[in-house]
């Protein structure tokens, strides 16, 4: 391509020996952390049906981090993003050796398991090293390839050809990260409004993770301010005329979520400190300038390279792509997360519980095996009080210690059973159970969601390695009569959010980790009282008797809550 260079006098024809070697090095490195090198991403890319998307396959375009190989260590937590799949630091007392776990966290007879695979994350040790490893690889690999080049390469004069184009794909890169950063908060499914559960949970029981994201779900409107100004520096960074102020927005959005997280133990330091790397590369030629300006208050006039565009075809690719690129993350993306606010949110259950059951309830009389216990705030069995969500979702207290799940609830998972925004961070004796409802026996299926809990049975089985996968015709605890009750997990949402992404999750066998499961049948006539009776996680005989209970809160229901159930 042809190029011009505007007020030619002003930009430089030949670059110091000093500053070719740092602009290879520096080349080679934002390459490096800008190209999804992951094999992932591009199977991801390919398999998307874009006449059925789902909101998470074109947030997975945009929400890669650094995956330059491992030279010398462990990447860290860096390749997951905001939304929750980079978590707490702090696992589980039991633990496996994080290295084996790593290794088997991936695939159990072919299948990937998220889940798995952010436990292994979890186990390992948080240290800088260990979080910035990734970077570190592509410093190194950068300066040696850098050098490399500088052999190979003595008599050019300089680069500002290669500038400009490596600074047009490092504002690309930042500006769909924002992009899909900001979406999730500008329809506020990222950081929820607290459930029923985490409303009648104690203070001191939430990690300080857990403390700062409800601090936010608390006040959506603020959350959807921080989405409008991460969606306004991605669409600043889009273009030339207008990237120094998306840089300028970029670095103190993500400058203040980087401190916030390791203030709060969030986990996702180190992707939004990516993005406060991508801003600072972005706008570093104009800090002079800016400083001449604003600082010694001097007449200032910027001068840049630009490429020559005359020719019809070049204006036309240029248009042609930045246009597709606008349309997927400001059309499609748009389009797609309106429907997953309303239908799907990606951290709470997306189905409907049952209407007739949902609220607060103190446990009036509880029974074990015909044995009565009376209430007891010491008592370690029996149940303190119980919920029914607006979703499926059972939560009650007991008073004993539980193992906590770290995360944040995050991920990309479509079973509501995996969805666990609502237990994780939550210590107290707090127990949240998922539920398939038979309407027609009356009976509850109820499986723990706490999946970091079920592995912590099994030291060794921390990463998910020994579970099995599972399918109806085998896993008989619930029959194929209650299942034809029960309906297609699949289509209980509303069709607007149905996908292809959705239907390949569900069509690949349930995976079975060992998790407590209760069957109780369910009475009632109009929900203020509810008796349940059954079999608890221990094959117990249980008789549960609630009382409706109208419980205020000094906190107002949320006027902008996702789901509709």
């Amino acid at each position: 391509m042809a190029t011009i260079e505007n007020t030619q006098e002003h930009i430089p024809v030949s670059w110091s020996v000093y500053k070719k070697i740092a602009f290879r090095i520096t080349f080679i490195f934002f390459i490096l952390v800008s190209i999804p090198l992951s094999t992932g991403w591009y199977k991801n890319l390919a398999s998307i049906d874009w006449t059925r998307p789902h909101y998470r396959d074109i947030y997975d375009i945009a929400r890669y981090g650094t995956n330059v190989p491992s030279l010398f260590g462990s990447s860290g937590r860096q390749a997951g993003s905001e939304d929750g799949e980079a978590t707490a630091a702090k696992a589980p007392k039991k633990r496996s050796d994080s290295k084996l776990a790593e290794k088997r966290a991936a695939t159990v007879k072919g299948q990937e398991d998220p889940q798995a695979a952010e436990l292994a994350q979890l186990s390992r040790k948080r240290t800088w090293y260990g979080d910035y490893a990734s970077w570190g690889n592509a410093l190194v690999l950068a300066v040696i390839g850098g050098l490399i080049w500088t052999l190979l390469d003595r008599k050019r004069a300089s680069y500002n050809v290669l500038y400009y184009w490596l600074t047009v794909i490092v504002r690309f890169r930042a500006a769909i990260g924002i992009i899909g950063f900001g979406f999730t908060k500008l329809f506020p499914t990222q950081m929820p409004f607290p459930s029923l559960g985490l409303l009648n949970t104690d203070f001191g029981d939430f990690t300080s993770q857990k403390i700062y994201w409800l601090s936010v779900g608390i006040v959506p409107w603020y959350q959807v301010f921080g989405g409008v100004v991460e969606l306004l520096a991605g669409a600043l960074l889009f273009f030339k005329k207008t990237a120094t102020f998306g840089a300028i927005l970029l670095i103190g959005a993500l400058g203040d979520i980087t401190f916030v997280n390791y203030a709060y133990d969030g986990g996702v330091h180190v992707y939004a400190f990516y993005f406060v790397l991508l801003g600072s590369f972005v706008i570093a030629a104009d800090v002079p300038r800016l400083y001449n300006l604003l600082i010694l208050e001097r007449y200032t006039v910027p001068h840049f390279y630009y490429p020559d565009y005359s020719k019809p075809a070049y204006k036309y690719i240029r248009f042609g792509l930045k246009a597709l690129v606008i349309l997927i993350f400001f059309g499609v993306l748009t389009y797609t997360e309106v429907i997953n606010f309303k239908y799907d949110p990606y951290k709470q259950p997306a189905t409907a519980g049952l209407k007739t059951l949902r609220g607060n309830y103190n446990v009036t009389e509880f029974k074990i095996n015909g044995q009565e216990i009376p209430y007891s705030p010491l008592d370690s069995v029996r149940w303190k009080e119980a919920t029914f969500e607006k979703w499926t979702t059972l939560t009650f207290r007991v008073n004993k210690p539980v193992v906590v799940d770290p995360s944040n609830g995050g991920g990309s998972p479509m079973r509501d059973i995996q969805r666990t925004f609502e237990i994780a961070g939550t210590a107290g004796g707090q127990r949240a159970f998922h539920y398939y409802a038979d309407t027609v026996e009356r009976v509850l299926y109820l499986q723990d969601k706490n999946a970091v809990a079920a592995r912590s049975k099994d030291p060794g089985n921390l990463d998910g390695s020994k579970s099995v996968v599972n399918d109806k015709k085998n896993d008989k605890w619930i029959t194929d009569a209650a299942w034809k009750n029960i309906g297609d997990e699949n289509k209980f949402i509303h069709p607007a959010a149905w996908s292809t992404r959705r239907d390949r999750e569900f069509a690949k066998p349930e995976r079975s980790i060992n998790r407590a499961k209760m069957i109780l049948k369910y009475s009632t006539t109009d929900g203020s009282r509810v008796i349940l009776t059954g079999l608890n996680e221990n094959k117990d005989s249980i008789y549960v008797v609630l009382d409706k209970r109208n419980r205020k809160y000094v906190l107002p229901e949320s006027t902008l809550s996702a789901g509709k159930y």
